[in-house]
C-alpha cells in the first residue's frame, strides 16, 4: 500500500468536500389532481402516472366502510 507524503489539513480535506451538496428533488404539479409530485413517479394523492390509474389509492371513506364491514363479519 501507498505511503501518504505528506499529511493533508482538515481544512483542505474539507473545502474539497464543499462541493458535496444534496439537490432538492424536482416537484411537478400533477395533471390528474393538481398536488405537488415528484417527477417521473406515480402521484401518491391520486395514484395516476402520465394519465393512467396504475395505483389504487384508499380513501377514508373505503378504510370506514372496510373496518365495518371486518366488524359484521366478527359478530355474524
Amino acid at each position: 500500500m501507498p505511503k501518504v507524503k505528506h499529511r493533508h489539513s482538515k481544512t483542505r480535506g474539507r473545502k474539497r468536500r464543499t462541493h458535496y451538496k444534496a439537490t432538492a428533488p424536482s416537484v411537478t404539479k400533477c395533471k390528474q389532481c393538481g398536488k405537488a409530485k415528484k417527477s417521473h413517479h406515480v402521484c401518491p394523492h391520486c395514484g395516476y402516472y402520465r394519465g393512467v390509474q396504475v395505483k389504487r389509492i384508499e380513501t377514508m371513506e373505503d378504510r370506514k366502510a372496510k373496518k365495518e364491514k371486518k366488524e359484521r363479519r366478527g359478530r355474524g
